[in-house]
């Protein structure tokens, strides 16, 4: 699969992820790495806790989110 940003730009480069908003493949030169917490489910007498986890996303997801 290639990098939907690159074929817009007329470049063939290889995915090597894919946007977790809006499904697009992005090359390593176009995905954005976030780290990002995830809550575990919190139920009577335990202990809420969080999980490191990892978010990709391509640029137009990443300018959408970091927009006011």
């Amino acid at each position: 699969m290639n990098c939907y940003e690159c074929v817009q730009q007329g470049r063939s480069e290889v995915a090597v992820a894919v946007c977790y908003v809006c499904g697009a493949a992005v090359c390593v030169d176009h995905v954005r790495a976030e780290s990002k917490l995830l809550r575990g489910p919190a139920s009577p007498g335990k202990v809420i806790r969080d999980w490191p986890a990892r978010q990709l996303t391509c640029p137009v997801c990443r300018a959408a989110e970091e927009s006011p």
